[in-house]
């Protein structure tokens, strides 16, 4: 009888164990996989999914950016903003990155804490975050610039961390 409670003791906690994993990604940036109701937006969209697209993010990211008073992100370059890939890019700038202060803190401590390396929309959501938080920092003043650029230093230690994660030989991801 003992052995077939240790048996059901060991199936539960690895039942519990790996159900507590397959959560913990999800909990990253939890916007990309709820979108809302009544928008037609993609579930968990990804921006680089081929070496020509990773190119065109790093030209989005270096095009002028525009933030409205809402936080809304937008392409200032109107060729740019009319690629299909730059809708995608407003996505997900505009529907799942966090863009306040506390929210930025939690992922940082998420990913602090996240086992393996991250996937690769999760980086690439991750790099946005670091690029909103540098625009932040550099609009900000005083206290305020001094919080969001914490934040920029525990985003990229995140990031960092993660790179030398996954430049090391038989790291799991």
């Amino acid at each position: 009888m003992h052995w077939k409670m240790l048996l059901l003791l060991l199936l539960y906690s690895n039942a519990q164990a790996s159900m507590c994993h397959r959560w913990s990604r999800a909990v990253l940036f939890p916007a990309a996989h709820r979108p809302k109701r009544s928008s037609s937006l993609p579930l968990n969209p990804v921006l680089q999914t081929s070496l020509e697209e990773v190119e065109l993010l790093f030209e989005f990211l270096l095009a002028e950016l525009e933030i409205s008073p809402d936080l809304q992100i937008s392409i200032k370059d109107e060729e740019l903003a009319s690629l299909r890939k730059a809708s995608d890019f407003r996505t997900v700038c505009n529907n799942v990155i966090p863009k306040s202060i506390p929210d930025i803190r939690r992922l940082s401590a998420s990913l602090s804490s996240h086992p393996g390396i991250l996937k690769k929309e999760d980086f690439e959501r991750t790099v946005l975050t670091l690029a909103y938080a540098a625009y932040r920092t550099a609009l900000s003043h005083g206290y305020q610039k001094d919080i969001w650029a914490q934040s920029l230093v525990s985003l990229f230690q995140a990031l960092r961390h993660d790179l030398m994660r996954s430049s090391q030989p038989g790291v799991p991801p």
